[in-house]
């Protein structure tokens, strides 16, 4: 609770509070050009990362790992790309810094801490859902007899004649 009014209340009257300061201090054009030219600035940035996140992701896939790590930089550089889209100096400030290599592994580090306090990892021997009832190894209801299943767990059914040679006792 105390964090959404952090967000929805005193971020935005702080951003208020420092455009009017920045802008009494610099006139009004040049603040509004400064705002401006952030937002330009992000949305360059915010393409460029975006652009190395894709395809450190896509590397990660064609190397069969799991893409964590670029999972997480892609959602920190949309996060930080949003901020700096969003008119204001204080939100320009930690969107830049989601949009900077260094210090968004920081955050990303960060972040992977705060979730392995929250979060539960559970593990088994065998990988996937192999000892769970109804997954791929289960044998099902009915696997003891002769009766048939009607459905496919691997999605590779095709087609064939009831004397094929590939059939069991055809």
């Amino acid at each position: 609770m105390a964090i959404l009014v952090i967000l929805f209340i005193v971020v935005p009257i702080l951003e208020l509070w420092l455009i009017i300061e920045i802008g009494g201090a610099i006139g009004i054009v040049p603040t509004l050009a400064l705002l401006l030219a952030d937002a330009l600035l992000g949305s360059l940035m915010l393409r460029h990362q975006g652009r190395g996140a894709w395809q450190r992701f896509n590397k990660a896939l064609s190397e069969r790992r799991f893409p964590g790590k670029e999972v997480a930089d892609g959602l920190l550089i949309a996060i930080g790309g949003t901020l700096l889209l969003t008119p204001g100096f204080v939100t320009d400030l930690f969107g830049l810094l989601l949009l900077i290599p260094p210090t968004r592994a920081i955050v990303r580090r960060g972040l992977r801490g705060w979730a392995a306090r929250k979060l539960i990892v559970v593990g088994g021997s065998g990988g996937g859902f192999g000892g769970m009832p109804g997954g791929p190894t289960d044998p099902g209801p009915g696997a003891e007899g002769d009766a048939p299943r009607d459905y496919d767990v691997e999605g590779t059914a095709e087609e064939v004649k009831g004397d094929d040679p590939r059939l069991p006792g055809g």
